[in-house]
């Protein structure tokens, strides 16, 4: 007979981390369910400015994520890397179906977080790795003194831009809108960089290459005009960079939980509509996706949690 948790988290992120950090202070039986790398977004972001109690001098997302993982460990969470094909979510016991195996647990803490939209654009596909990120930290050392564009005008989107241009000789931030979105301090930062440029009112509609990517079709929104933009014929290829948000990882409980927009539904302490089952991070439905706010979800979550189990 498997074992049966007392909790089990999905996901290694901010939420899922802080969740085992409490859980196993709690003394209850724990196990984080992470099927890639841990950290999620965070994982792949360069520069963290705004996590209270971070190195001052210069926090990156792996960097934080290392010590909340040693943490979370040092208090007897234990791992697994699997992927949740299935899940029975009512009962007592909840059950959990991966490609490696099956696990259960009185309760569940969801913390499968997000995954970054696509831009939309014609041949997205064929030339995503080739040419089109969704990760600035990960693949910019491809684009040295290369041409950049960037979708995108939120906080992430401006953010990204001015890591790459580290890497990049030009970053051209191609937006939807006049104006970017991107909290002020972030925008004065990049209308000073000398080497950022803008594409207002635009959106890509299309892009092409050989194998790689070396143009794309831009469309101005307000004018209907179509602008073919092509890489410099000596570099052969420029870089294509999407961050106009994320969309939630969440099908997997599509019809057993309740949601908005695909994100989970829970009440200020985490709780879902089925007993025993709570969601942490930036799976819930919420007014702010930070990684103090996924902590801070994890935390109430694993003390849910615990009450749940000691009730039970």
């Amino acid at each position: 007979m498997s074992k049966i948790y007392d909790v089990i988290i999905l996901g290694g992120g901010p939420a899922g981390l802080t969740a085992g950090l409490y859980a196993g202070r709690s003394r209850l039986s724990t196990l984080i369910i992470e099927k890639g790398q841990d950290g999620g977004q965070i994982a792949i972001t360069d520069e963290i400015e705004n996590y209270p109690g971070q190195m001052v001098e210069g926090e990156s997302g792996p960097s934080l994520i290392a010590r909340m993982t040693e943490q979370a460990k040092k208090f007897g969470a234990e791992r697994c890397t699997d992927a949740i094909k299935s899940v029975e979510l009512e009962g007592e016991v909840k059950k959990l179906v991966g490609t490696k195996g099956e696990y259960l647990a009185k309760c569940v803490i969801i913390a499968t977080g997000a995954f970054p939209k696509p831009i939309g654009c014609e041949n997205e596909g064929k030339f995503t790795g080739k040419g089109i990120s969704f990760c600035a930290t990960c693949d910019a050392a491809f684009f040295e003194d290369f041409e950049v564009y960037v979708v995108g005008g939120g906080d992430s989107a401006v953010e990204e831009a001015m890591y790459l241009t580290k890497f990049a000789r030009k970053v051209t931030i191609i937006h939807r809108r006049d104006e970017l979105r991107a909290a002020k301090s972030i925008q004065e930062k990049a209308f000073a960089n000398p080497k950022i440029a803008f594409m207002w009112d635009s959106v890509v509609v299309r892009v092409d290459g050989d194998d790689l990517l070396n143009s794309m079709t831009v469309k101005n929104v307000k004018t209907g005009e179509l602008t073919t933009v092509e890489a410099d014929e000596e570099d052969g290829l420029f870089g294509l960079f999407g961050f106009i948000g994320y969309n939630p990882n969440s099908k997997l409980f599509e019809g057993m939980l309740e949601m908005e927009n695909g994100y989970i539904k829970t009440d200020d302490n985490m709780h879902t509509n089925i007993p025993g089952v709570f969601a942490a991070g930036d799976i819930r439905v919420k007014s702010l996706r930070q990684v103090v706010t996924a902590a801070a979800d994890g935390a109430i979550a694993a003390m849910q949690a615990e009450h749940y189990v000691s009730n039970h």
